[in-house]
């Protein structure tokens, strides 16, 4: 009942009755940021992702993990902690022989999984919704010496914001296709905050980039940041 009851399982409710779940067409590009179109694409996860071994934390209706199954013929497992969202991306792209979908806590599945990836990514999916002291050192655990954790987020000024002074979590509102906002908690980072981080569960970051939803756009929108294993 936990999970039915939080906002995401209320945002998949409203998105699956809005739009009822079918096949659909594999998008053309990985997307990272709330622009589709602009900024990379899967190319940071690493130079060649043919045949290699990924996981999504976080994979929504599956657009991304289908797109790295498609292209490069990578075994991709996506995540979510909604049993409808998984639902959703298995009617989606449940067609395609190496791309798994599971349901569950991203935490829970790392701690019990007994598998090594090659990239680890989440396209504003469970990094920065659980506990980043828990969460980094899971993901460095699962991943292969080399390997590539990417991830985006919603960057820690958007809106004028400013980001968090500390380590622990703070008020925030996700807003269901109805336009409802409905309360969250966040780890809401600034780059040098998530490299100490990722510093201390044993990655080191790699690149970090942020992105506006338009030129025009006063206030940076999305931070996009990737990490590599030694």
């Amino acid at each position: 009942m936990l999970v039915q009851a939080s906002p995401w399982y209320v945002h998949a409710l409203q998105r699956t009755t809005a739009s009822p779940a079918k096949p659909l067409s594999v998008p053309a590009r990985m997307e990272w940021t709330t622009r589709p179109g602009s900024g990379p694409g899967a190319e940071i996860l690493g130079p060649d992702q043919r045949r290699k071994r990924l996981l999504e934390l976080g994979c929504g209706p599956g657009h991304n993990a289908a797109h790295l199954a498609t292209r490069y013929g990578a075994q991709v497992t996506g995540v979510d902690l909604v049993g409808l969202q998984v639902r959703r991306a298995r009617s989606h792209y449940g067609r395609l022989s190496n791309l798994t979908f599971a349901a569950g806590h991203a935490l829970h599945y790392l701690q019990a999984a007994d598998e090594q990836f090659d990239a680890i990514y989440s396209v504003f999916g469970a990094i920065g919704l659980v506990a980043p002291t828990l969460l980094l050192p899971a993901i460095a655990e699962r991943l292969k010496p080399g390997g590539t954790l990417a991830f985006s987020v919603p960057h820690p000024q958007r809106a004028g914001r400013q980001p968090s002074t500390d380590d622990q979590p703070r008020r925030d509102y996700v807003t269901l296709p109805d336009s409802t906002r409905l309360p969250i908690a966040r780890w809401d980072f600034d780059t040098v905050r998530w490299d100490r981080h990722l510093h201390r569960a044993g990655l080191w970051l790699t690149f970090a980039e942020e992105f506006r939803a338009g030129c025009p756009d006063l206030w940076p929108t999305t931070l996009l940041i990737t990490a590599a294993k030694p």
